[in-house]
């Protein structure tokens, strides 16, 4: 039996992660210039600093995503006998934390301005001998920096989902939160033109709670699968598909009498245990729990490290979904009836 010691992604999924590591090196360019745009145009507006803050810590996911891109795919060794793996998940943990952060100072300096009731002024500058109010190269600069943002965004995000990669559609929510920053801003330096003093703080005071929000959300699932969670989808909106559909597969032999699957996330790839309870008098068993292990891995391109093990018994108590594990005693002949067993603990 081979062992799979290394991963490598299919040949189509192969080509996308070439074009999201294009994408992450084409993001910290734009960051980079976007960071000193907005430098030169600061002012002393709360709605641009946020705007600038965020696309300094912008840099931080697609960097996550091209330092696991290094690290994901090397051997096994003697220190790391489950491979690098999980280096994605750890590069999604700083993505999170980096939206997170970034969102908690902007609501937190947002509201100390507000509540002091300060009124950033706005001044002119002299431009080939002609007085330009200083707003205007504001917009202009928030607005060069909001198309790029939602157009890499969206690329991004559909990338993520077919690859299965959640740091880069952590790094797709960075970029939904940059574009939005600009716009909130852009809004907060028009109030200010016309007069609202507050338009500015509110400004940022939105945008910061919008960052909070996605920052939260992603950091939670981004735990989680620390923890070995069940896998979700990309988005951690509902549990992923592939162990119900997987299970049912397996049950599906006709050898297998019962059958039990518990899987974990190690970046885009799941690793797992599948418990098999054979038919009594099944032949060539070890033969066919080989085989059985082979249409695992093929069922879907994630499907990477599975233990397959035979059992007497499954005695579950988990209940997810549509799955009825049921407990079957390793003497009793045929498939399993209806009748449901005693339920017990499931690790």
């Amino acid at each position: 039996m081979r062992v799979y010691d290394r991963f490598e992604l299919p040949p189509d999924k192969a080509e996308l992660h070439r074009r999201a590591v294009q994408l992450e090196w084409w993001t910290i360019a734009f960051f980079l210039v976007a960071v000193a745009l907005l430098a030169l145009t600061l002012g002393q507006s709360q709605a641009m600093k946020a705007a600038w803050i965020e696309d300094m810590l912008g840099l931080v996911p697609p960097a996550a995503f091209l330092i696991a891109a290094r690290f994901r795919n090397r051997k096994p060794n003697d220190r790391f006998p489950y491979g690098y793996h999980r280096s994605v998940s750890i590069a999604f943990l700083a993505g999170s934390v980096a939206l997170l952060g970034l969102g908690a100072y902007v609501v937190y300096d947002s509201l100390v301005r507000l509540i002091a009731r300060e009124r950033p002024p706005i001044g002119l500058i002299d431009v080939y001998g002609h007085q330009l109010w200083l707003g205007w190269l504001m917009i202009a600069a928030l607005f060069a920096t909001m198309v790029p943002a939602i157009l890499l965004g969206r690329v991004k995000q559909r990338i993520a989902r077919q690859l299965h990669d959640k740091v880069l559609y952590a790094d797709a929510e960075m970029n939904r939160a940059d574009w939005l920053t600009a716009g909130a801003a852009i809004l907060g330096v028009l109030g200010i033109g016309v007069g609202l003093w507050w338009a500015d703080a509110v400004a940022a005071l939105v945008i910061g709670g919008d960052i909070v929000r996605d920052g939260t959300r992603t950091l939670r699932s981004a735990v989680a699968n620390l923890m070995d969670n069940r896998p979700r989808v990309v988005d951690g909106s509902r549990p992923h598909p592939l162990r119900d559909n997987l299970l049912t597969a397996v049950r599906d032999h006709d050898w297998v009498a019962d059958a039990w699957l518990r899987l974990r996330e190690e970046g885009h790839v799941f690793v797992g245990e599948l418990l098999v309870v054979p038919v009594p008098g099944t032949d060539r068993l070890v033969e066919r729990l080989e085989e059985l292990g082979a249409f695992a891995r093929k069922f879907d391109w994630r499907m990477h490290d599975l233990v397959v093990a035979p059992v007497t018994r499954i005695d579950a108590a988990e209940r997810e979904g549509s799955d009825r594990v049921r407990g079957l005693p390793y003497p009793q002949a045929g498939r399993p009836s209806g009748q449901e067993s005693r339920t017990g603990s499931a690790g």
